[in-house]
């Protein structure tokens, strides 16, 4: 059974699912006319860790025959990394299934990706009874769902007074500022309502940096040419708590989970946030040994925040990917932008920033095409690709968010620069949808992982051609066609042989393998290019390209009945089978 609907209709199917009303992604349980979720979760909001394994449990409670919770380790601070292996346990184990990894949260702040990683379990249990896709997918692959990679710097984002952009670590402990205290001068709620914003300070007009709008008091703007500016933006809220002159330079943390994978790791002086060397962190380790120990997993999706972008590796310029996997890339990157409107499919050190360390180890280490949302884009605020205008997100802000993103300016006293005023936007702002948009974010998502995973190789085999050669000996042809956009094997894992190469065999009761080998020239199909080593079973290391084929031969001398077998680790085997004669 193909995974995937024919081409020709994939475009406008996956627009058509994308836009589908999302509110209706759940089990056809009809109560008074109504779609009703065997399983009811408010996606209209986010959730700190204990609610995140509460509804991990409740997905297990209801869904037994579905799913199972797996713990791969614990953060610095203790808490359980835990993973759902979801799969259809009737069809077979998960580990003889081809499978695909998703996390989120890898950044304490970047909340919304775990509720993401979420949903995507959600829906495909949700759906199983109703949606041929979700039911072909549970039934006969396996999603390796961990919500957040970080949940130490989640709680702390949920839990203390934050920016939109801080708690990005993990917790463990540094000393930023190198005065051999650790993480003693960091933010300051300085009105004691639990937001972090800025501080500004009037002075004398003239003196000033910037000014307020005169057409809407709350903003600021910087003043230029001959305007006169009368006030002075001081930073984030905070006092200099260590008395070094400094302010707010020595936050709980730092490091960079995203900063400490193998691939291209460089040190702290070059990369910051990178950790002492590679997979020191606790939670990266697990992650990496899980991954290790899976080699079953073909897919991987890692959800971030934000921006709006489908983002592959490389994350430098010095790694360079093969041509045929680019293509894969772009192939499932530009149907991921048909999904996810004002999102767009980047290459991170040339289309973002130079990282060392990154994620994209699952692909440059392991050969496993690997994507990383960044989730949300403000654009969607304003329906303006591009951003919008002052006045235009000023009345948005108005008109659709009732201003319910800003703390109103207000005077508090500081040891330091005397009165100041405290204000500016929540950290519910600007990197996480607003609540009323959060489902549809999560939804198309979703449904990128649904189409990622569709498009894992899929093998199918042509019958078997058998030519007598003379006496009891026969040359056998097996011919193998992959109908998917990704290879049996990245072209990474080609090169650089990485992990275990695809394997065809041939098996009989009165047969003996003489010789055997690809089938290299269409033209001189009577051609076989003979393997260096035992010719039983053949290795393929670049297994079947996408949507392409390939074929062996064997010359084998006996009598009866052969079947072939062809086994791969990132791909369903399959058999077919003829007689000698």
């Amino acid at each position: 059974m193909m995974l995937l609907w024919p081409r020709a209709a994939k475009r406008l199917a996956m627009v058509l699912a994308s836009i589908a009303l999302v509110g209706v992604a759940a089990t056809a349980a009809a109560q008074g006319g109504r779609m009703v979720p065997n399983v009811e979760i408010p996606w209209n909001r986010y959730y700190d860790y204990a609610e995140l394994l509460d509804i991990m449990g409740r997905l297990e409670a209801a869904y037994p025959q579905f799913v199972r919770l797996e713990d791969l380790g614990r953060t610095y601070e203790g808490r359980t990394m835990r993973v759902l292996v979801l799969t259809n346990k009737a069809t077979g184990k998960d580990r003889d299934k081809v499978g695909m990894w998703v996390d989120g949260n890898v950044h304490g702040n970047e909340v919304q990706g775990a509720e993401a990683a979420l949903y995507l379990a959600w829906w495909l249990l949700e759906k199983y009874d109703t949606n041929p896709r979700a039911r072909v997918l549970l039934d006969r692959r396996v999603f390796y769902v961990l919500p957040s990679q970080n949940p130490d710097g989640r709680d702390y984002w949920f839990s203390s007074p934050n920016t939109a952009h801080s708690s990005r670590s993990s917790k463990k402990p540094k000393d930023d500022d190198r005065d051999g205290l650790f993480d003693e001068d960091g933010y300051d709620d300085l009105n004691g309502d639990r937001e972090i914003t800025q501080m500004r300070k009037r002075v004398p007009l003239g003196t000033g940096t910037h000014r307020v709008n005169r057409d809407d008091s709350r903003i600021l703007e910087r003043v230029t040419g001959d305007q006169l500016g009368d006030y002075v933006m001081l930073g984030n809220e905070g006092i200099d708590n260590d008395g070094d002159g400094r302010i707010n330079e020595d936050a709980p943390g730092f490091y960079d989970m995203n900063r400490n994978w193998p691939s291209d790791w460089q040190p702290q002086h070059i990369q910051w946030g990178a950790g002492a060397y590679p997979l020191s962190h606790p939670e990266t380790r697990a992650i990496a040994m899980y991954l290790l120990d899976h080699p079953n997993i073909a897919a991987v999706q890692s959800f971030h925040n934000s921006g709006g972008m489908i983002l592959t590796g490389p994350g430098s310029e010095t790694v360079i990917y093969p041509a045929d996997d680019v293509r894969v890339y772009d192939e499932i990157g530009a149907d991921g932008e048909d999904i996810l409107p004002f999102y767009r499919h980047l290459i991170i050190w040339k289309d973002l920033y130079t990282t060392h360390g990154a994620f994209t180890w699952a692909y440059e280490g392991l050969g496993i095409f690997t994507f990383s949302n960044e989730l949300w884009s403000r654009d969607q605020y304003y329906n303006a690709p591009g951003g919008a205008s002052g006045d235009r997100q000023a009345a948005f802000a108005d008109h659709v968010l009732l201003d319910d993103i800003r703390v109103a300016w207000e005077p508090v006293d500081h040891p330091l620069y005397g009165e100041v005023e405290v204000g500016g936007y929540k950290r519910e702002h600007g990197r996480v949808a607003p609540s009323f948009m959060i489902e549809e974010m999560l939804h198309r998502n979703a449904m990128f992982c649904v189409m990622h995973a569709a498009e894992i190789a899929d093998i199918e085999a042509e019958p078997l051609r058998v030519e007598a050669l003379g006496g009891d000996v026969w040359r056998v042809r097996a011919a193998f066609r992959n109908t998917q956009t990704m290879p049996t094997r990245s072209a990474l894992s080609g090169d650089g042989k990485i992990g275990v190469p695809d394997r065809v065999s041939i098996r009989g009761d009165h047969v003996e393998v003489v010789a055997g080998g690809r089938v290299g020239d269409r033209w001189r199909d009577e051609r076989i290019d003979l393997t260096d080593d035992h010719p039983n079973p053949i290795r393929l290391e670049y297994g079947v390209p996408s949507r392409g084929r390939v074929e062996v031969a064997w010359i084998v001398q006996g009598s009866g009945r052969v079947v072939v077998s062809y086994e791969a680790d990132k791909a369903d085997g399959v058999e077919i089978g003829g007689a000698l004669r």
